[in-house]
């Protein structure tokens, strides 16, 4: 699989384009390959991305372009939460689907374990659409089957517009797991016009199709969406016209054909860098090839930072990732944790390359889940997202300094240690870590 790279014709033509479905794989080879071929990213000008920062800004844009769809709307997301968030969007793609919008929403089975049966069923006594990926059947099964989750936050609309990052449907001032919070939880996504929302469109209309041709199998239709035929679409309709001056492509990572392409495109461009790295991660647990990576950027005189989470949400992500700290910092890379709020972003910035999207840098992201990254080579964009990076840094940051990290009290460093061993079993363990 190759990063993203320039197509044969840098812009797109300004018309609709209609792009096919090949059969599901298994059904000939050379009609898999087609399929995956066309969701390889490829590096286009012609869009005009706007960077939106936590739900204060992505909520309102979501919604408004919701209530503006005339034709579909694909929402995806790891969590679609019960509370004032997720009614308001729940609101809004029933009003789109009562006035006769084709609406298809999946969530994750894992992350949105409990779907309220009577929510679910006023969604679809509207005309809402709604799946569920990889449904938790047996919650305490060894099966690692169940760690490959659909990890994507994405929306398209009319396939026209397209929202990509990684903010679920929740809300910012509260967190499942440790409720009310002070500050919102910081976190990023992009909306985009011009030519990767077809992409977009043919990914979310595909994954759809998918998780309801799956559930109706495994469950007589009771988990499908009783509305909607089963037989693959042949075609979906995108505007593809230029709306801007900016490259841009859809980075996608699957079990399948794409395995590894949001990590080759960040490993590339680390090791492109000449001036900046600059990593913000909620989940930053890195394999061997992403450290080399960021080690040799340094040494060739590039200033690397990260900026990570400070607050404990998940102790064993955090006291593993900890644990890598110290010889990070020996090497120069510099640390930076945020202790305002949550931190839920899976964004970066390198010279002027940047991305935005659902992918931690971590064994989740890179080997298991369904991930969904836009990638974007343009100076004014990169420092837009540099700017409110530095911002967090400054507002809610606290760097970590060699000399006093390193004598942190024993019991931390046990924990450190500890949790190291664990994360490093449970990597192998998912069949999918040699060489991570």
């Amino acid at each position: 699989m190759s990063e993203p790279r320039a197509a044969a014709s840098d812009t797109a033509p300004s018309r609709d384009v209609e792009l096919a479905f090949a059969p599901l794989p298994g059904a000939g080879d050379e009609v898999s390959l087609r399929w995956y071929e066309s969701l390889k990213p490829r590096m286009r000008r012609g869009h005009e991305i706007e960077l939106l920062e936590s739900g204060a800004q992505y909520f309102p844009a979501l919604e408004r372009a919701i209530d503006e769809a005339c034709a579909s709307v694909y929402l995806e997301t790891y969590i679609f939460e019960d509370d004032p968030t997720g009614r308001r969007i729940g609101a809004a793609l029933g009003r789109a689907a009562r006035r006769g919008v084709r609406v298809h929403v999946v969530v994750d089975g894992f992350g949105t374990a409990h779907v309220d049966p009577l929510r679910a069923q006023a969604l679809r006594e509207a005309g809402v659409l709604l799946e569920v990926y990889r449904p938790e059947l047996r919650r305490y099964s060894l099966d690692r089957q169940r760690l490959r989750r659909m990890h994507r936050k994405m929306a398209v609309v009319d396939g026209a517009v397209a929202f990509v990052g990684g903010i679920n449907i929740l809300d910012d001032y509260h967190d499942p797991n440790h409720g009310a919070l002070e500050h919102p939880r910081l976190d990023y996504a992009v909306r985009v016009r011009g030519p990767l929302v077809a992409h977009a469109h043919v990914a979310a209309a595909r994954l759809w199709w998918e998780t309801a041709t799956v559930n109706r199998l495994a469950h007589g239709g009771k988990e499908a969406s009783a509305r909607e035929p089963l037989q693959l679409p042949e075609k979906v309709r995108s505007d593809v016209a230029s709306s801007g001056h900016v490259r841009a492509a859809l980075m996608l990572r699957d079990n399948l054909r794409h395995r590894r392409t949001i990590e080759r495109a960040y490993l590339r461009a680390i090791g492109r860098a000449r001036s900046e790295v600059l990593i913000a991660c909620a989940y930053f647990f890195p394999g061997g090839r992403f450290r080399r990576a960021l080690k040799s950027a340094v040494r060739r005189g590039v200033r690397v930072r990260l900026l990570l989470q400070g607050r404990v949400e998940y102790r064993l992500q955090y006291y593993a990732s900890q644990a890598l700290y110290e010889p990070w910092l020996r090497e120069g890379i510099e640390i930076v944790e945020y202790r305002r709020s949550f931190l839920h972003a899976k964004v970066a910035v390198i010279d002027d390359w940047a991305t935005v999207g659902s992918s931690n840098i971590d064994p989740f992201s890179l080997l298991l889940a369904r991930e969904a990254n836009v990638a974007v080579e343009d100076a004014g964009f990169a420092r837009q997202l540099r700017e409110r990076l530095n911002r967090a840094i400054d507002e809610g940051g606290e760097r970590l300094a060699l000399d006093t990290y390193s004598r942190r009290p024993w019991p931390v460093r046990a924990m450190n240690r500890i949790a190291l061993l664990l994360a490093r079993i449970g990597v192998a363990l998912t069949g999918r870590g040699a060489g991570y």
